[in-house]
């Protein structure tokens, strides 16, 4: 909170696929609190903290989005928008959605 007792964070819901919820213990959807202004990469840093293994699931060595992985904020593909830079708004959605391959 800041001065006058206005919280300076905003809460951002990441929902997670099936296959990636023995990354996060289970968990289908995770409320993270982010401070203001936030990014997605602000968000994926707070996962980071909170679970370690999924964070390591949609990021790569250097802190890029993995190409197998699309995440969409509101309902929009990150890489169209600012990528890692997307921002965020209280109440934001993310979306993770791992490639699948096959044939």
């Amino acid at each position: 909170m800041n001065e006058v007792g206005v919280s300076t964070q905003k809460r951002v819901t990441v929902l997670v696929p099936s296959m990636l919820r023995g990354d996060c213990d289970g968990a289908s959807r995770i409320d993270l609190d982010v401070d203001q202004p936030a990014t997605l990469g602000d968000l994926l840093a707070a996962l980071a903290n909170r679970h370690p293994r999924l964070e390591r699931r949609v990021r790569d060595e250097q802190g890029g989005l993995r190409r197998y992985v699309n995440v969409y904020v509101d309902g929009e593909e990150s890489r169209r928008r600012d990528g890692l830079a997307t921002p965020l708004r209280d109440g934001s959605e993310v979306h993770i959605v791992p490639s699948v391959a096959g044939g």
